[in-house]
Parts: C-alpha cells; structure tokens; sequence
C-alpha cells in the first residue's frame, strides 16, 4: 500500500544532501550501467542449484565473488552463511546487506536460465537471485566511488530462508556477536517497497498413530484419520483477529493405506501465522490443545506425536523508526513513491524480533511466478532497486566528514553509557 509519512527532517535533509554529492551520483550512474553485469551475475547465481538445505554450490561460488571484490574477513558460518566485512571509519553503526541463497525447488530442477522476449526465466531467478546480483552491484558501486561510510557494512547472503529452512542462516547469524545495528534483506520486488512489519509463525507435523485393522472385521478399532479429521475440524473452527492478523492453515494431510483398511497412522503439517507474538502464542496454544484432544485420551488406542518443524518469530517496528524512514526518503529521492508492504515472513522477521531495525527491500525490476517453474524476471530499468538501497545504506552509516549516520550505534552508545 501507498502511503505518506511525516518523515523527520534529520533523515531527508540527511538523504538530499547525500544524493547531491558528487561521488554519490556516480555511485547511482554506475548501477545505472551495470544493470546487463548485474541480469548476467542473477542468471549465472540462479543457474546453480541451490535447495534449502543444499545450499553449499551456490554459497562457495559467492564466497569466491565476495572475495574477488574485495571483501574483508570472509566467513562461513556452521549454518552455511557467507558474510564479509567492508570496513567504515568505526564512528558508525554497522548494518549487514543481504539475500538469501536457497530456493523452493528440490534437487534436479533444471534452473539453467533461458531468456525469451527480453524476460529471463528460470526457477528462483527473481526469489532471490535478483536479491544476491544485487548485493554484488552495490559491492560494486561502493568500489567503484571509493566513498568512506562512517559505519561496517557486512555485505553477504544466508541460507535457509525459505519454507522448513525456518530461517536458520539469519538465526545463526543473530545467534553470534557480529554486532549488527541494523540489517536490510534484499527480495523481488519494485524500489518503493518497504518491508518493516513481521509476521511469524509456528508450525507443527503431527502424527495419530494406533494399532490399525480390518475395516468390517476390526470394526470398532480406532482409526488415526479420524482422529486427524477431528483435529482437523477443530482447528477449522478456531477464531482469530483480523487486527493483528492472524491465521491458521492445515497444508498437508496423509495416512491410510487402502479403503477396506482402519488407518494405523495420519500426519498433518498446520502452519499458524500472525504480526502479533501475543495472538500467535494464543492461537499455538489452542490449536495443540484440540490435537491433543483430538486423540481421546490415554485409554483411546490412539497416540500422537506433535513435532514443531518451523518457528519464525513475529515483531513490529514503528513506521517512523529510523531504517524505515530512511528507506522511505531513499525511494523518494529517486521519483517513487514508498510502498509499505503488509507483514509477511523474510529473513527480516528475526532482528525485528529481537528489537535490531530491520527492512526488507525490492531489488528492482519486474517478475513473476514465483516459486513455480514458470518463474520469471525482467531486468528493465532493474537498477532502480540498488540505486534506492545504495542510498539508504549511505544514510544509516553515515558518510566520512559529509553526513553523520542516521542509525545509532548499539556498541558506540553502551561505550558512552560505560564512560
């Protein structure tokens, strides 16, 4: 949705002085020109492999490009993250820049790229190699300025962002002490959209397991599907809030080996969502209490097994918190008018969780069909995305002896606190 916010005059007075600045308009014309290097990099990336939990092709391959561009202190996590450093004069907060590696499609999907009509498609060419191209332009432009940032920026990508990935790389990265102030992700989507609001969720496979039978001889016996479809109606009937919003799905339901056969097992995958952490943990609560109930006790015959696969937190920032301006006055200065997309699941949700500003934003150009195989990208005018990031970075860390960073420090203010 399209909206106005009464921006500070800090931050555009901040962000009108950085993209006045000589070095800075270079900086903007050259991911101008690398827009054709950057669609190349998105069709080479894509073209390897790179499941959820598979990621390690594709992660050594952006090691060796991060490296090739000069990037410090290169590392590879025990999730399988890649992150490196490049280096501000240390009077700014450091922000991490990045994308994720994995894709929704299992291993031997064919993502070898082929360009029909000017679009390029290929599946996860816009999810999220769009994302990874783009931190190795802005990599670029940064090289290419040699302009000196008051604060880090730890540029890279993380893995498992998508689906029972369950966000692993960026819990991992979080879970160690990089320092980060602020932390933008990089998805599909145009240069106005603004990302500031998570919505987590809880997700739960659940089996009903008993000793099966006859259906017409064993008659009586207790089924595991009907005790899932007792499960299943219960949670059907669940009320939630349409504000926060908050919602309940069962994805997947399996058992039972033939007609004339009382099942002796049924799985069911549920996925529970909401902006609000309150509301989830609610909802979370309801709906295992009916599953549990659903199996009739101890003497029923039937047991369940309730294994968590997926927990993705929730959080919310203001709309006036400083990363969020920022991002909203980067997309103005370029002609757009800021987008601020309703709460979803990116690699965002966790340091907004955790109270680290967090947004995650659109790496230019047009697409379509995500997650399927028909999944596409258009890279016209595509360099618009980084041009909007480049500027927002410039304005969280801050510029040496041109403008003063329009993020705080964590570390530079509990220095201060200590003194």
């Amino acid at each position: 949705m399209a909206e106005n916010i009464e921006l500070k005059n800090s931050v555009a007075e901040a962000l009108e002085k950085i993209a006045g600045i000589s070095a800075v308009q270079k900086g903007l014309s050259f991911l101008k020109n690398d827009n054709d290097r950057t669609s190349a990099d998105q069709k080479e990336l894509t073209s390897i492999p790179a499941p959820t939990f598979e990621e390690g092709e594709r992660g050594e391959y952006y090691r060796r490009r991060l490296e090739e561009l000069g990037i410090e202190d290169i590392s590879k996590d025990d999730a399988g993250n890649i992150f490196g450093l490049r280096k501000g004069t240390g009077n700014g907060p450091r922000i991490a820049v990045c994308a994720h590696l994995d894709t929704v499609f299992p291993a031997g999907t064919d993502t070898v790229p082929k360009v029909k009509d000017g679009k390029i498609y290929a599946p996860g060419i816009a999810d999220d190699g769009r994302g990874l191209a783009a931190v190795l332009t802005l990599i670029r432009a940064f090289n290419e300025t040699g302009i000196e940032t008051e604060g880090d920026i730890l540029f890279g990508a993380t893995v498992g962002e998508e689906g029972l990935g369950d966000l692993n790389g960026v819990k991992a990265l979080f879970g160690q002490d990089h320092g980060i102030d602020g932390f933008i992700s990089i998805e599909p989507g145009s240069p106005e959209r603004i990302t500031y609001l998570a919505a987590g969720s809880k997700r739960y496979e659940i089996t009903y397991k008993g000793s099966g039978g006859h259906s017409f001889g064993d008659f009586g016996t207790p089924s595991a599907i009907h005790a899932a479809g007792k499960a299943i109606a219960g949670i059907a009937d669940l009320k939630v809030p349409e504000d926060p919003k908050t919602t309940f799905n069962v994805g997947i339901v399996s058992g039972g080996t033939s007609v004339n056969t009382i099942a002796a097992e049924a799985r069911l995958i549920i996925d529970l969502r909401s902006v609000s952490a309150d509301e989830l943990a609610r909802v979370e609560s309801e709906a295992l209490s009916i599953i549990k109930e659903a199996a009739g006790g101890a003497d029923s015959g039937i047991t369940v097994e309730i294994k968590q696969v997926g927990d993705r937190p929730a959080g919310s920032q203001d709309m006036e918190s400083a990363i969020v301006q920022t991002a909203a006055e980067a997309s103005r200065q370029l002609g757009f008018i800021p987008s601020f997309e309703k709460a979803s699941s990116t690699d965002s949700n966790v340091p907004i969780a955790l109270g680290i500003p967090a947004v995650t934003l659109g790496g230019g150009g047009s697409f379509g069909g995500i997650h399927t195989l028909e999944e596409y990208f258009d890279p016209q005018d595509a360099y618009y995305g980084p041009q909007a990031i480049f500027l927002c970075i410039l304005g969280l860390t801050g510029i040496k002896g041109i403008s003063s960073p329009v993020l705080d420090s964590r570390r530079k203010n509990n220095a201060e606190g200590g003194q």
